[in-house]
């Protein structure tokens, strides 16, 4: 069955189910986790270098024009996911933990993913350059509200954190380079170009690192003890749930208002996706080592939902457009 074979497993969520298998198993201690501590945030500081360098001016303004298209997106992103994760607070504790919960909050506080959006928008025959800037441009816009919304989400349910504090954690650690690298654009452009593959081991690997490392943290403080088998079969419905209300506002939004299926496509894909690349880094920042493995939780299981999902999306909106030109052609 096609759709079977569409809905492959991300290899890399595999990769980061080992990883987070060995932290549980062999979680870093003592000089080992200060080391690894340290090795973190220069890793974090490379991975928004390189994300700086790898954006493309020229493809932010090509797609610029479709000013109504990015306010829905950013609306749907910055705005029905947030409004979503407060509207789950009904069902604490009777559904979730409100550790849970509070993993929720933050993944509906995140930017959208960069590359997975554009590839599925273009998979499917969207408006590829109207992609590219929307997704790049809340990956940016992301480093600021994010832990804006997180400081506001998270005080409307009684948690707490500095949010002047995180901003500020936020700009040093992330903007900075994430400037530097694409201000260093114009001189390691072609290199980059170059040596795709090489950036994108660079990127994961870095993923990885703060995944161990937090994750060997909150196994420390009883990680396994808060979190069982029930509390990952709720993570996986609420997100199935979640994705779906937001994938159908979207949709409807977007036949509402007129938008061309083209549009459609890229505010359906661009507008559902939370970022695993930005998320995971973020909460290395933005919160204490020990809560981040059960913070970003939600968050890699929401990611690898939200792949298989869009694959198979992806595919019958192909099917539709291919037919569409057909009937123009005829």
């Amino acid at each position: 069955m096609s759709w079977l074979r569409s809905v492959r497993i991300d290899r890399f969520l595999l990769i980061l189910i080992v990883v987070v298998i060995v932290a549980s198993l062999f979680p870093a201690e003592g000089i080992t986790k200060t080391v690894l501590g340290h090795l973190t945030t220069a890793a974090i500081a490379l991975l928004f270098f390189m994300h700086g360098a790898k954006l493309s001016r020229a493809a932010i303004f090509a797609g610029m024009r479709h000013w109504r298209l990015h306010i829905v997106i950013f609306l749907s992103t910055f705005l029905l996911f947030p409004l979503l994760g407060i509207a789950m607070s009904f069902g604490v504790p009777r559904v979730m933990p409100p550790e849970i919960y509070l993993g929720f909050l933050y993944l509906c506080a995140l930017p959208a993913t960069v590359q997975s959006a554009i590839a599925y928008t273009s998979l499917a025959g969207g408006n590829v350059a109207a992609a590219v800037c929307s997704a790049s441009a809340s990956s940016i816009l992301g480093i600021f509200l994010s832990p804006i919304l997180v400081g506001l989400l998270m005080h409307t349910q009684g948690g707490q954190t500095d949010t002047l504090h995180a901003i500020g954690s936020i700009i040093l650690q992330l903007m900075v380079p994430f400037i530097v690298g694409h201000l260093s654009r114009p001189l390691i452009a072609g290199w980059v170009e170059r040596h795709k593959k090489l950036i994108n081991m660079t990127d994961r690997s870095s993923i990885l690192l703060v995944v161990y490392t937090a994750f060997s943290a909150a196994v420390v403080e009883g990680l396994w003890h808060k979190v069982n088998v029930v509390d990952l079969a709720i993570i996986i419905a609420v997100s199935v749930v979640l994705l779906t209300i937001v994938l159908v506002v979207n949709t409807y939004v977007a036949r509402r208002f007129g938008f061309s299926t083209e549009d459609e496509i890229t505010i359906v894909f661009c507008g559902s996706k939370k970022s695993l690349a930005n998320g995971i880094p973020m909460a290395n920042v933005l919160f204490p080592v020990a809560s981040v493995g059960i913070m970003v939780l939600p968050l890699m299981l929401f990611h690898q939902i939200q792949l298989m999902v869009c694959a198979v999306l992806a595919q019958r909106y192909a099917k539709k457009m291919q037919v569409q030109q057909e009937k123009k052609i005829a």
